[in-house]
């Protein structure tokens, strides 16, 4: 894709690193951006296969996920819209690594009764255990969450962040619960 003189001189001529590409999009799994960014030629015709309306597209043109607008079904629409092989489908693969990553800035943690991650969870990957004074801790079970994003658009104070699972400490909550 050529890149606008507007674009360049705005320093937007490349594309973002830590942008989360669409479901099975190849060397995402093996943290290797550049994969990606050779295979894809920006046609944009992913954007409009997605049903859910999530994938939008950076500032160079290559499709990412925004997950305030939704969470993935993964459908694999995206995949067959694309032309090029950047997004391959294999049965029996993850559709990617990501995980929910909980921040301090957790309402829950600051003792406001806010569940709504755990509300919008459909494999209930986000569980609240009692913390004592009628507080709860939210804790995101990493064998159970699929990465579908539905916990982070919901998120009122935007304390949710998908991360590949290698990036997700085992226990993100083990310093904050101690700190009771």
């Amino acid at each position: 894709m050529a890149v606008s003189r507007a674009s360049l001189l705005r320093g937007q001529f490349r594309s973002d690193p830590s942008a989360i590409r669409p479901p099975w999009a190849i060397g995402v799994a093996l943290a290797d951006a550049r994969a990606f960014a050779s295979a894809c030629d920006a046609c944009g015709r992913c954007g409009p296969a997605c049903p859910g309306g999530i994938v939008v597209f950076d500032r160079v043109g290559r499709p990412t996920v925004d997950f305030t607008k939704g969470a993935c079904t993964f459908c694999g629409d995206c995949v067959k819209a694309c032309p090029s092989g950047a997004l391959v489908r294999t049965e029996g693969a993850a559709p990617w690594t990501l995980k929910a990553g909980i921040a301090a800035t957790c309402l829950s943690f600051g003792g406001v009764d806010c569940r709504m991650c755990g509300d919008h969870c459909d494999t209930r990957a986000i569980r609240f255990r009692p913390l004592g004074g009628g507080r709860w801790l939210p804790a995101v079970e990493a064998a159970d969450c699929t990465g579908c994003g539905a916990c982070v658009g919901v998120c009122p104070v935007k304390a949710i962040a998908l991360k590949p699972a290698e990036q997700t400490p085992a226990d993100p909550n083990k310093e904050l619960a101690s700190c009771g």
